[in-house]
């Protein structure tokens, strides 16, 4: 069990019609008495493909302990139902950017004989249902664009959503990654920041002052350490009181997570100098 985002179906306004299931090639929805159900939390990426097809607007994401998302059993179901449900399915988790799961998938289709025309190497598209700011995206395969001005820096971003409410631990990009977790404010006020401490490592950013629900991002940084089984925790802070919460959070889900890692803190005075950088 992990918490992750999944889809829940509210009863009262599902009217049964069925316009989702089509729209869920995993197999995870199925009708019965009459109503949508999700029938195994195993069969649901959280993705959320099936959104946008209910006429009721039944269906929406939600964050909450779950069965973790099995590839190998969802594509026992997506087979059976043909290859245009397969190529929906690895478009699906391409547009995602779950690499990860789309190389499983292709690795189960290879085991089993199955040949489909499909091109993982063409750049992703965003589906039109959902908000595009949560959709995972991975840009490590991406090549750097050209700069075009010899004095300006490329981002090193290696993954979008990066906001602690909208990243999903589940994401491939952050496994046995080296995660940066940095308050809003160090950006603005760190030269260099991408260079000095954004490459090569996944990134979440929080404000532990402003920030609404933020007891969800103690679930998701165990998740990370637990599940994703991140390598190394580097937390940056501002020297300003109120952003050591962003420590104390990352250092609680140490002590509650079941693995442990090195955790790295940099702190940051207002002038944007490192005060003091110590591995804890």
């Amino acid at each position: 069990m992990a918490k992750r985002k999944i889809i829940t179906i509210d009863e009262n306004k599902c009217n049964g019609c069925g316009a989702c299931i089509p729209n869920c090639p995993e197999g995870a929805i199925q009708i019965i008495d009459e109503k949508a159900r999700l029938i195994s939390d195993i069969f649901c990426d959280g993705l959320g493909a099936c959104l946008g097809h209910c006429p009721e607007g039944a269906i929406s994401i939600e964050e909450r302990e779950a069965e973790i998302y099995d590839e190998k059993k969802v594509m026992e179901n997506v087979v059976k139902q043909g290859k245009n449900t397969i190529l929906a399915h690895l478009n699906h988790l391409k547009d995602h950017g779950e690499t990860t799961y789309l190389n499983q998938a292709l690795e189960y289709l290879r085991d089993h004989d199955i040949t489909i025309d499909f091109d993982h190497q063409k750049k992703n598209t965003f589906h039109p249902e959902g908000c595009p700011g949560a959709q995972t995206i991975d840009f490590r395969n991406e090549k750097t664009p050209n700069q075009k001005n010899k004095n300006s820096q490329n981002s090193q971003l290696r993954q979008w959503p990066i906001q602690m409410h909208l990243i999903s631990p589940n994401a491939s990009y952050f496994q046995k990654s080296d995660l940066l977790l940095a308050a809003d404010c160090v950006a603005y006020s760190l030269g260099n920041f991408h260079n000095n401490y954004l490459t090569n490592r996944t990134l979440a950013i929080a404000c532990p002052k402003l920030d609404t629900n933020r007891e969800i991002y103690l679930q998701k940084l165990i998740s990370l350490i637990d599940d994703a089984q991140i390598n190394t925790l580097t937390v940056i802070t501002m020297q300003v009181p109120c952003c050591q919460g962003l420590l104390v959070m990352a250092k609680n889900a140490l002590k509650q997570a079941e693995r442990t890692i090195p955790i790295k803190h940099v702190m940051v005075n207002i002038k944007g100098e490192i005060q003091k950088e110590e591995w804890i």
